[in-house]
């Protein structure tokens, strides 16, 4: 493998884009899927929170359009007493700086008894399952010459190629194993950057029958910019005026969320929180769209055989189904490519029954010297570090030949930067020299 970056906006990268669903107009308050109630406890709670605020900034904060909508549940909170009116900031209602009554204080207290969730409006979850569903309906295709440049920062043998490149048309599982040190994380984020980095609108949260989950994570989700161009025809632009697309979903480049050893099976459920009562969205279904990486395969504290059942009803099915704490099941899309990332031997995991529920098993081994030439050579250039064929054939023969010590794709990055530390510490300038080489390598490599 390589450390030279990926290239950006490469023509793989917007090989397939799947995400021409786009957020429907919003023209009133029937239009979110919700009623007057439920978006008025919303807004209450924020403004309860805030202090006061502008009935502007409550669009910007509730994520829906002032006009049609926010101004009619202003409109309800000032009838019934929930908020008072403190002077504007500007003309008209959108201006008034709103403040919680007293009255608007005890309710207020009220719905966070219920949920402390205090944030965007979410959107009901048939909404949720027909998004999903259209921006994910075109199966994802890519070919050998897109795939090729799509990886070509990466030193991957013609037949790695030859089988990834099929495994991620099949849209299913990948098995990815093989010592370690030789890519096989690196390759698989290479592939949900590149290969499924085109663009898709989730929401903030979701509603299912009063109860909130939280979907979008900054975190794990990549919000992008709309264009100028886009909010100027009809985009979510301001939240002041004009017909908008529902604000309350969020563009977000194709997700690529990874886990490791840290995963538990009840990480892959709705999980509630029990001080603010509502829920965030398990790895899975925040990975909609996108690719779920579980690095590490095997060194979870849940058996391998437990974790590979949990997914053969998604896996066959595309659907997946979560539990609330009520013990109700909802059943949501599962359109995910999983990938399984370990350094254990397979048979070691789990049988081969197991096994052939998994479509795709592709070895990524230890480079030949040639590979292993070429990423030497490649992390030289990029470190400023002069590339010697001579200092690369002496640590071959001293410190991988006489040793019987096996190649791995890492070595060469890790290598180089003990190297420049070491130049560094002698105040001397970096180079390939067996002196340096020897140093590196004596305070690189551990005989076990």
């Amino acid at each position: 493998m390589s450390d030279r970056p990926a290239p950006i906006g490469t023509r793989a990268a917007r090989v397939q884009n799947r995400g021409a669903w786009m957020p429907p107009a919003m023209r009133s308050i029937e239009d979110t899927g919700l009623n007057l109630i439920y978006l008025a406890d919303l807004a209450l709670k924020i403004l309860y929170f805030t202090g006061y605020m502008t009935g502007y900034r409550l669009a910007e904060a509730i994520k829906l359009p002032f006009t049609g909508v926010v101004e009619h549940i202003l409109d309800f909170l000032k009838r019934e007493k929930f908020v008072e009116v403190k002077g504007s900031g500007g003309i008209g209602e959108g201006a008034y700086q709103y403040v919680v009554s007293s009255k608007g204080s005890e309710k207020a207290r009220e719905a966070l008894e219920r949920s402390q969730y205090a944030g965007p409006a979410p959107v009901t979850l048939r909404q949720y399952v027909e998004a999903m569903r259209a921006q994910n309906k075109n199966t994802l295709r890519v070919h050998q010459d897109m795939l090729e440049k799509a990886l070509s920062h990466l030193v991957i043998s013609k037949a790695q190629l030859a089988r990834i490149g099929p495994a991620i048309n099949s849209g299913k599982s990948i098995f990815l194993y093989g010592p370690p040190g030789n890519g096989k994380t690196t390759i698989a984020e290479a592939v949900g950057r590149l290969v499924l980095g085109s663009d898709m609108w989730i929401p903030y949260a979701i509603d299912i029958d009063g109860q909130i989950v939280r979907v979008f994570d900054s975190v794990n989700h990549e919000a992008i910019e709309e264009p100028e161009e886009e909010t100027g025809r009809g985009g979510t632009g301001s939240l002041r005026t004009g017909v908008k697309r529902d604000p309350r979903w969020v563009r977000i480049r194709r997700p690529v969320i990874m886990v490791g050893g840290e995963l538990t099976m009840a990480g892959l459920d709705l999980v509630y929180d029990d001080i603010n009562k509502y829920y965030e969205a398990p790895f899975q279904m925040k990975a909609n769209g996108g690719m779920f990486l579980i690095d590490d395969f095997g060194r979870q504290q849940v058996r391998p055989r437990d974790l590979l059942n949990r997914w053969i009803v998604p896996l066959e099915k595309r659907v997946d189904f979560l539990t609330l704490h009520t013990g109700r099941k909802i059943e949501v899309p599962f359109d995910v490519l999983i990938v399984f990332s370990t350094n254990l031997d397979p048979r070691d995991l789990v049988d081969e029954a197991f096994l052939r529920r998994i479509r795709h098993k592709i070895e990524i081994g230890d480079p030949t010297y040639e590979e292993f030439r070429l990423i030497f050579q490649r992390v030289c250039e990029a470190k400023k570090v002069p590339y010697d064929d001579k200092g690369l054939a002496y640590l071959l023969q001293e410190w991988y030949i006489k040793r019987d010590r096996p190649l791995r794709a890492v070595h060469p990055r890790d290598l180089i930067d003990q190297l420049i530390d070491i130049a560094s510490y002698l105040n001397v300038k970096p180079q390939l020299t067996k002196d340096l080489i020897d140093r590196a390598a004596e305070a690189y490599f551990v005989e076990l």
